[in-house]
């Protein structure tokens, strides 16, 4: 059997993905067409529905789940580790709802906890992630929500913090915030699906107990290629919610569909979002 399988370029994907798609693990008989693409072109396929096993954010899959199931194995969650909103000169969080936001995609989760937490901030323009510190820093917006690397550098490039999602996201649950996930097609088989996600998580425990097996691959593909910055990234983004969610981390990720249902961010999803 083979499938299409896409991820994105960010060091926490392609350190769990790297044993996978070169098969240094047991793919189970499953072989995989992948590629990768930036989080807001991941989401967009998998609303399109053209990809049956995708990295995507939990804002799209609010939109694509009647089409997709999320994997046990392969996720993005963590405490206080959500985006950051950021800009030139000092804001106040109670000024954001008049600013002019650049978000890194409609679809994003970045965009999802924004709208939770400054509901009243109608005014944004979509940017792809690593062009929106420049665009702060150039004026053509007044602040931004920055996600990825640039969380690591934006002090270093002359920004400033304005507020934390994550920070937000925990004082108001206590839980992990939900970024993203791993989706497989509804129509494939639950069997299928069970053997896919047990690869994943096989590829992910490779790459920790082999990290230099994968360091070519996150370098080739990285968008920051300082090492450290690499560490950090995979180090906040990846960890045991990506080996499994377990009891929280799903608990997690229905309570940030509740709130943004209850806040008229996102519609009702279906019964079953869980493999």
């Amino acid at each position: 059997m083979r499938l299409t399988l896409g991820f994105s370029p960010c060091p926490n994907d392609t350190f769990i993905f790297e044993a996978l798609v070169h098969r240094r693990v047991d793919t189970e008989g499953i072989e995989y067409d992948w590629f990768l693409a930036d989080v807001e072109e991941l989401n967009r396929r998998a609303l399109d529905g053209s990809v049956d096993v995708t990295k995507m954010s939990f804002h799209a899959y609010a939109w694509a789940a009647s089409n997709y199931l999320l994997l046990d194995s392969g996720s993005a969650l963590g405490r206080k580790n959500g985006p950051l909103v950021v800009s030139r000169r000092k804001i106040y969080p109670d000024e954001l709802n008049d600013a002019l936001i650049a978000i890194p995609g409609r679809y994003t989760t970045a965009n999802l906890l924004f709208s939770i937490f400054w509901p009243e901030a109608k005014r944004k323009r979509e940017y792809l992630f690593s062009d929106i510190p420049e665009a702060i820093l150039s004026g053509e917006v007044d602040a931004g929500v920055i996600i990825h690397e640039t969380r690591f550098t934006y002090q270093a490039m002359g920004l400033q913090k304005v507020a934390d999602t994550g920070e937000e996201w925990d004082k108001l649950t206590g839980l992990p915030i939900p970024l993203g996930g791993i989706v497989v097609r509804r129509g494939i088989s639950d069997e299928t699906a069970a053997r896919l996600n047990r690869t994943i998580r096989r590829s992910l425990e490779y790459a920790r107990a082999n990290p230099a097996a994968s360091l070519d691959f996150i370098r080739k593909n990285a968008r920051e290629m300082e090492a450290e910055v690499t560490r950090e990234h995979i180090n906040l983004y990846v960890n045991d919610f990506s080996l499994s969610l377990g009891k929280e981390g799903r608990e997690a990720v229905e309570r940030l569909f509740t709130v943004a249902s209850e806040r008229k961010v996102i519609g009702l999803l279906p019964e079953r979002i869980f493999l």
